[in-house]
């Protein structure tokens, strides 16, 4: 079972959630690859795929929706898994979903999607996301719920390694 994990990022937390994601798929015997969307052209090397997307103003970044539109059409005839990254706080907040997933759900035929909180530093912000940060008055932390996020990952590798064919005998 080949198995595509993708993520867009800013500033590398929701790529560090796509790589424990696939870290968990390998350790289940899944063959993982991890790439960026962008670098993706198709996806008929893969058996089923995990795509992600960091929050930004409610909505998914551009390069996982683009994904998702040159692809869509192999997407529903595979198993997809989604999910975002962005909720910062205690509790979490936003706490609704992207404006965006609903139809990125439709479109892509996912069976599911993850909301997990993202992390904050402003350090790494340019100065049009520190003043949005401080408008909010959103608190610098890493909130990614990592036990939740790997817990998500064997559940999707146990999906997989259940629906991959049997060894035929020789």
């Amino acid at each position: 079972m080949r198995v595509l994990v993708t993520a867009a990022s800013r500033h590398s937390a929701t790529t560090e959630v796509a790589q424990a994601i696939a870290s968990t798929l390998a350790g289940a015997g899944l063959e993982v690859t991890v790439r960026r969307p962008e670098e993706i052209v198709d996806l008929v090397s893969y058996d089923a795929v995990v795509v992600g997307s960091a929050i930004y103003a409610g909505h998914w970044l551009k390069p996982a929706t683009d994904l998702i539109d040159r692809t869509a059409s192999r997407m529903r005839t595979m198993p997809v898994w989604l999910f975002s990254t962005g909720p910062i706080g205690d509790p979490l907040k936003p706490d609704a979903l992207p404006a965006d997933v609903a139809p990125i759900l439709e479109r892509s035929h996912a069976r599911e999607h993850r909301l997990f909180g993202g992390r904050l530093d402003r350090r790494d912000l340019g100065i049009v996301e520190r003043t949005m940060v401080r408008i909010v008055g959103a608190a610098d932390g890493d909130y990614r719920p990592w036990g939740e996020i790997t817990e998500w990952a064997e559940e999707i590798a146990g999906v997989l390694k259940a629906s991959a064919p049997s060894p035929q005998p020789a």
